[in-house]
């Protein structure tokens, strides 16, 4: 058998982030960590920003006009929190900040970030977004390794959180989860950035790294509760990802004794390609070489996806989560038209009505305050609600300011407990659960 000898990746001096070093806003924890162990990978120093506290609050309400969505405000508050540490080199810095079209101001966020960086007197700091629009341009010679390596480091992410959740609400030993947790992801990372640069072999070494996550999380000491309700989160990606920017929402839920399926990054990855195909049909392309590209692009992204969940494919039955995207777009449609409405809203609606139909006891949408997609997603909530059986929808909006939220979950809770009596939707139960009483 030929065996793919290690070589660690390099850039030349010529490269445009040669000598630098990228700072990754923390958008997922876990997923974030990973996606710098890519670039890292490369041969391109990178790290996330340190973890919010009040002084990114501070810093951000600071430097914006309030009129900015609050994941604006978090991220601009910690990459000015860079700025002040010593030693900072603004020469050296680069600051990761994607970009998108679309309705949300996301798509503002990076030429935002490079004009108070200007007003600061720091416009030397490079701002990185790379995006397809640009064919990547500002990552030289690495684009195309970048493109496949970032995904599986996505997927990687979304993976050791699953597992974290499924997991956690039903440990025995306060903590053990998150040290299964923490270690998985200290494992992925080294296992990517250490990776080879033969796209195969690199394959392997992810999957046997999801492998031993697999089995820590195993080991975690757990009596799981079919009793147990089961609340899907959906929302904006960042705030709904962002413990720091949701109060950590998802840890008050386990502390009411609730489990959470929360929507992870791979969706939004997989709806922009199917954006992008949808627009190539509109103009004329559907017979083209972008969209062939486009095709080639969704079957080497689902072939991993499928190879990095494999060790899993036991312990997420009952969580596996949509086959393909068009699945949650034909449920979004009889509410908000995927080629009529874009963007997180879309998604939002449609995977409310997933988890719906999957047997969640309820669905708390996590949205910044003003977000427009939250905003649209509220008002068709009800509707779909209906639809549901009744399944209890709750919107949550945040914006750095104090809220009861401990009261409100509470309250909420208990529409979800009455909900599970009665609803029409029975969830699938991996075998390790106890059988619920008939």
């Amino acid at each position: 058998m030929l065996l793919h000898r290690h070589v660690r990746r390099t850039i030349g001096p010529e490269h445009p982030l040669a000598g630098k070093t990228v700072y990754i806003p923390i958008m997922a924890e876990g997923s974030s960590e990973i996606f710098a162990a890519c670039f890292r990978w490369l041969g391109i120093e990178a790290y996330t920003t340190p973890p919010s506290n009040a002084r990114t609050k501070e810093l951000g309400a600071k430097h914006t006009s309030g009129d900015e969505c609050y994941p604006a405000k978090v991220t601009v508050g910690d990459f000015v929190r860079l700025i002040e540490q010593p030693g900072f080199d603004p020469a050296r810095a680069v600051f990761f900040m994607p970009t998108a079209e679309g309705p949300c101001r996301f798509g503002q966020y990076a030429p935002f970030l490079k004009k108070i960086l200007r007003d600061l007197g720091y416009g030397d700091v490079q701002v990185l977004s790379p995006t397809s629009e640009n064919a990547y341009t500002d990552l030289g010679d690495v684009a195309t390794p970048f493109q496949r390596g970032g995904w599986r480091a996505l997927v990687c992410g979304d993976i050791v959180n699953r597992a974290l959740l499924k997991t956690r609400p039903y440990e025995t030993v306060s903590g053990a989860a998150e040290r299964a947790y923490q270690e998985s992801l200290r494992d992925v990372c080294d296992s990517l950035e250490n990776s080879c640069a033969e796209p195969g072999c690199q394959l392997r070494s992810l999957v046997a790294s999801v492998a031993r996550a697999r089995d820590r999380f195993r080991q975690v000491p757990t009596r799981y509760d079919p009793d147990v309700p089961l609340i899907g989160v959906v929302g904006e990606i960042f705030c709904r990802l962002n413990t720091f920017s949701n109060d950590n929402l998802i840890r008050m839920l386990e502390g009411y004794g609730a489990e959470a399926s929360v929507s992870h990054i791979a969706e939004w990855v997989m709806y922009t390609n199917a954006e992008q195909k949808r627009r190539l049909r509109l103009c004329g392309r559907a017979f083209s070489l972008a969209m062939l590209g486009a095709y080639v692009r969704s079957h080497i992204q689902h072939a991993d996806e499928h190879a990095l969940l494999a060790p899993f494919r036991e312990d997420f039955v009952g969580y596996e989560g949509p086959e393909d995207i068009q699945e949650v777009l034909e449920l979004a449609w009889p509410y908000l038209p995927a080629s009529g409405a874009l963007g997180e809203m879309v998604l939002s609606v449609g995977m409310a009505a997933y988890h719906a139909l999957h047997g969640a006891d309820g669905i708390i949408d996590i949205s910044p305050f003003t977000c427009m997609n939250g905003i649209v997603s509220e008002a068709i909530y009800p509707k779909l609600s209906k639809a549901y059986g009744g399944i209890p929808i709750r919107n949550f909006y945040f914006d750095g300011t104090q809220s009861d939220l401990d009261r409100d979950l509470g309250i909420y809770l208990e529409l979800a407990h009455s909900y599970r009596e009665k609803k029409p939707y029975p969830r699938h139960y991996p075998a390790y659960f106890a059988q619920p009483v008939a």
